[in-house]
């Protein structure tokens, strides 16, 4: 006899970087989320404004990184993405790769796609929400109309 199975569908926020959409990697990013077994619920391509970015990274307001990262944020296009899927938050992170591009494993994005531009924070290519409670705060941040 066999258990039934429960499953959680989980959303998250994703975003392809300016260095990712400026490379022309988002459809390779794309069908590697899809090809996972993720559904994608949304994607639209945006141009992130000062206070979109302020309230999406208001964590690291005060850190190094952070005007760097929101002045490279606001350097081109980013391809804002709600995907869907059972553990989609943990499984696009692992899909993702280490944060440094340099010490992302093969196989993954940034492993196999990233660069070390010396900006291992700021051009890591994507960016995916760490918790179901990230994920429904940024989703909010970049898909105002969910």
């Amino acid at each position: 006899m066999t258990q039934p199975t429960t499953s959680t569908i989980e959303r998250t926020l994703i975003l392809v970087k300016p260095d990712g959409v400026r490379r022309g990697l988002s459809g390779e990013i794309l069908r590697r989320v899809e090809a996972k077994g993720y559904t994608l619920a949304a994607v639209e391509l945006v141009h992130a404004t000062p206070d979109q970015l302020a309230t999406h990274y208001a964590e690291h307001e005060g850190k190094p990184f952070y005007a760097p990262l929101v002045d490279f944020m606001l350097s081109g296009p980013t391809l804002a993405v709600i995907a869907e899927g059972d553990g989609v938050i943990a499984g696009f992170r692992s899909l993702a790769g280490a944060t440094d591009p340099t010490a992302a494993a093969p196989g993954t994005i940034r492993g196999d796609l990233g660069r070390d531009w010396g900006l291992k924070v700021q051009q890591n290519l994507v960016h995916g929400s760490d918790s179901p409670e990230s994920a429904e705060r940024e989703i909010g941040i970049w898909f105002p109309q969910s």
